[in-house]
């Protein structure tokens, strides 16, 4: 068991990845020409990275603005497909992304991320979870996300590798909601992934899973049809693509694909 310490790696992040837009070499410069605003659509698993590449985009490109909307991929890709309004899509799994693309509103999808799962526990760990074998136990109350999006399906992955039947008390419509029952102390234990333990910092304690249980999902990334500012939806995907991006997503806990 480790319990993750909180930091203000998010400032440093920003402060390292202002002086940058991106180039060919995977380093960045400045992206000459850049205006206006896009709406990105993100798994609720980037919150805190998404948000901070964000700032040092627009710091870099001064007179462009990027609008998040973060939830669960599943979500997001049905509001895409039905005509919501968004410039580029970061998906928490293939499958959604697939999904986009397959419905013509997207192509050409890039690999950014990987993630794997952790169990979550409140801070002062009352049902005593050491263990995942321990989330099998009727009397521990344990809180997943729903079967449908990503962060639920990599949670029942984990189960079926560990040969083990858990019923959770509720299904969350994304990974924050699931931290939120923790941390608020009305769940026990859950399964969230390996960034959003670190992110809630010592609000709760995070509890490792063999690497022979776990299950990782990738995050791809591409612009979208209808984006009525293609130049400047490529040059942040471009951003999230480069190094700089990926130290950014390193700090948040996600590995590289």
């Amino acid at each position: 068991m480790r319990r993750v310490m909180s930091g203000a790696v998010a400032v440093l992040a920003v402060a390292s990845l202002a002086a940058c837009g991106s180039s060919s070499d995977g380093e960045t410069s400045a992206a000459p020409g850049l205006s206006g605003e896009i709406t990105v659509f993100a798994a609720a698993s980037l919150t805190e990275s998404f948000t901070a590449l964000g700032q040092a985009f627009e710091s870099e490109n001064p007179g462009t603005k990027v609008t998040f909307s973060f939830g669960p991929s599943s979500g997001l890709a049905e509001q895409i497909d039905s005509g919501a309004p968004a410039d580029v899509f970061a998906s928490a799994a293939t499958k959604n992304m697939d999904q986009v693309v397959e419905a013509g509103n997207a192509s050409d999808p890039v690999t950014f991320a990987n993630n794997t799962m952790e169990i979550a526990v409140p801070a002062d760990n009352p049902a005593k979870v050491d263990s995942l074998d321990d989330l099998a136990n009727k009397d521990v109350k344990v809180v997943l996300c729903a079967e449908e999006v990503p962060c639920g399906v990599s949670a029942r992955k984990v189960f079926e590798n560990a040969g083990l039947s858990v019923t959770p008390v509720s299904n969350e419509e994304d990974v924050k909601s699931t931290l939120s029952k923790i941390t608020l102390g009305e769940a026990d234990a859950g399964l969230v992934y390996v960034t959003d333990v670190k992110a809630a910092g010592d609000d709760v304690v995070g509890v490792e899973i063999p690497a022979e249980d776990n299950a990782s999902t990738a995050y791809p990334i591409a612009t979208l049809k209808d984006t009525e500012n293609a130049a400047l939806a490529k040059a942040f995907v471009d951003y999230v693509l480069s190094d700089q991006g990926s130290a950014e997503l390193g700090t948040a806990g996600f590995s590289k694909p």
